[in-house]
């Protein structure tokens, strides 16, 4: 599995509104719930376990980039959703630089390897400068999900 697999175009938002890290995964969580078939039933639920994690530890792993996650017994495969975000969100990233790029994503509790393997895969992603440069810089959706479907990094089954 690729992460064009578990991000397509509809689960792409070029600018996000939120101006803290916890209205960020509030929107990206509303807009992944619009354009996925994640429950909308169950958003309260993954909302609070979102912030249960991040309030363990920053998902801002660095290099302005996030990477927020969650499990549900409610859904059978790996759902995500992107954002970028220009002016950048405070997440207390541990380089404490402000956050361009939320990669957030929720995982069937089992098979528990695929959730890190996701994480491990957008994470290595996001290594490349030039990368990173290239999201910030794209015009449209179509040239950010070009980036994600030709940055072959594979999600293990």
């Amino acid at each position: 599995m690729k992460l064009s697999d578990i991000l397509s175009p509809e689960h792409i938002l070029l600018e996000l509104q939120a101006d803290d890290r916890w209205l960020a995964m509030e929107e990206l969580l509303d807009h992944l719930i619009k354009v996925s078939n994640f429950p909308e039933e169950f958003r309260d639920e993954v909302a609070h376990s979102l912030r249960q994690r991040e309030a363990l530890i920053s998902t801002g792993v660095g290099g302005g980039v996030a990477i927020p996650h969650a499990f549900s017994a409610h859904i059978d495969d790996v759902v995500a959703v992107f954002g970028r975000s220009a002016k950048g969100i405070d997440f207390d990233a541990q380089d404490r630089e402000l956050v361009h790029f939320v990669v957030l994503f929720i995982s069937p509790l089992q098979p528990y390897q695929k959730h890190l393997h996701a994480l491990a895969a957008i994470a290595r992603m996001f290594t490349k400068p030039e990368c990173r440069e290239r999201m910030m810089t794209a015009d449209d959706v179509e040239q950010v999900y070009e980036l994600f479907r030709h940055k072959v990094v594979a999600i293990k089954d």
